[in-house]
């Protein structure tokens, strides 16, 4: 299968899951990181299970093929999927947005791996068909056109990032985790989907199994498990004064983290979640011992960028609509907005 992934640093695990599998890959990304992945490939360091030290996986000499290209240069037409990769705010740039647009009018099945889901695919959700949702997107319109059936979720669980000291085009994974996808309403994308889930667990490197599997699920509600885990640590990272790691954020209060994460969960079933959709709050605090770094968002926030993914927004509007409320999340919000204005207004003035 060909396909087409928007975001060469995030997207980039997912692209040499692929890659092993056989499959080809073509990452949309900035010219100067296009020219660098087509020279030199990507890498991406994992760690496999029982081995001390992370291996080094280059897309170079593997299966599938894969290449990077700049948003205009893009075709979706000629790709069997589309993933989103990139972090919400950058698909109101006007090259991506021109993209997304010729995307929509592709009719091709979009598979996110954004922390923030697309506002298509919460239209799927009955209870949100029509809410409000559209101050929680940096630009809603990027959404216009797009058929709620064709766009899907996958739960980004995989915790990785770029090293800072490091070339564009390599990935570190902290946290091997799962990306956990919802199926798509044509069964014949969900048949792809399960051929990629087969081919991604067949995947070995020296006779080991290799993590980070592509799970599929019936329900449109697994992936909306990671609520609870951005909510309970990755938002909780921004403070007042500055950020903390992941583990600081769940593991400061304990009891004030469970109630969030259990509240959280409580609002997915209000939707239409199951309780076996969800990962155990125990599950989550003991994978966040491991998360020693501030999260993506708090990092972005700390570097002075004006807009993030606002997903602990979006969760709070969502239980506007529901009739649910919880204090903590409304002074996480609050927090988030306030160091974000100071961002902007930093930005106007420097």
């Amino acid at each position: 299968m060909r396909i087409l992934i928007l975001g060469a640093s995030y997207g980039s695990l997912l692209s040499t899951k692929l890659l092993l599998a056989g499959h080809d890959v073509t990452l949309v990304c900035r010219e100067q990181t296009a020219e660098l992945i087509n020279a030199e490939g990507t890498i991406v360091r994992l760690q496999l299970r029982g081995e001390a030290d992370h291996r080094e996986i280059s897309s170079n000499g593997l299966p599938g093929r894969v290449d990077a290209k700049t948003p205009e240069q893009s075709r979706p037409e000629e790709y069997d999927l589309i993933a989103l990769a990139m972090q919400e705010p950058q698909y109101g740039s006007a090259s991506v947005k021109d993209l997304m647009q010729r995307i929509a009018a592709s009719r091709k099945p979009c598979l996110s791996i954004m922390n923030m889901p697309p506002l298509p695919y919460l239209r799927r959700v009955e209870a949100l068909k029509d809410a409000d949702l559209a101050d929680c997107f940096a630009d809603v319109s990027v959404w216009d056109g797009f058929e709620p059936g064709l766009v899907s979720l996958c739960s980004p669980d995989p915790q990785a990032f770029r090293p800072p000291e490091e070339k564009a085009n390599v990935l570190h994974v902290g946290l091997p985790t799962n990306f956990k996808a919802s199926e798509f309403e044509d069964p014949a994308h969900n048949d792809m989907l399960r051929q990629l889930e087969a081919d991604i667990a067949a995947v070995t490197l020296d006779g080991k199994d290799v993590p980070v599997k592509l799970r599929v699920h019936a329900s449109l509600f697994v992936p909306m498990a990671k609520w609870s885990m951005l909510l309970t640590g990755n938002y909780r990272c921004v403070t007042r004064d500055g950020v903390i790691p992941i583990r600081e954020a769940v593991h400061g209060n304990i009891e004030q983290s469970r109630a969030i994460y259990e509240w959280v969960d409580e609002l997915a079933r209000s939707l239409g979640a199951d309780p076996e959709d969800q990962v155990p709050f125990e599950k989550y605090a003991k994978a966040a011992e491991s998360l020693l770094k501030p999260s993506s968002a708090a990092r972005a926030i700390a570097a002075g960028t004006p807009r993030i993914e606002r997903v602990e927004r979006l969760v709070q509007r969502v239980g506007e609509k529901l009739g649910l409320s919880l204090d903590a999340l409304d002074e996480t919000v609050a927090i988030v907005d306030g160091r974000l204005e100071e961002n902007r207004a930093n930005s106007a003035t420097g």
